[in-house]
């Protein structure tokens, strides 16, 4: 996913406690699921990161020489300007893009 692209803010945003809970009843519930969902942005975003300089990995044991590359400063930078992953996922939740459930609710729904 090109996190860039979403619409989520670069800084911190006060929302309105009401509006988080509204879908789920609770606003420790919606905490819960956007905090799970950043959890799982943050993985896909350090995996990516890490394949992308995995290209410019040097295998040398010499500390002396360090070089500059211009390519892996640049990604650096695209990752650095990103928003956080709590951000993008309080986004998509207020967006209504996460998928959850409760599956003790489900239970207590089908044996009824």
């Amino acid at each position: 996913m090109d996190y860039k692209k979403s619409k989520a803010p670069v800084n911190t945003v006060t929302r309105n406690i009401m509006d988080l809970c509204d879908e789920t009843g609770n606003i420790y519930e919606s905490v819960a699921i956007i905090a799970k969902r950043a959890n799982q942005i943050s993985v896909e975003i350090k995996q990516e990161l890490n394949k992308k300089l995995a290209e410019f990995a040097s295998y040398n044991d010499s500390l002396e020489e360090v070089f500059e590359n211009r390519e892996q400063i640049e990604i650096s930078r695209y990752y650095e300007k990103l928003p956080k992953p709590i951000l993008l996922a309080t986004q998509e939740f207020v967006d209504g893009n996460i998928y959850w459930r409760d599956p003790a609710k489900d239970t207590v729904n089908n044996e009824n």
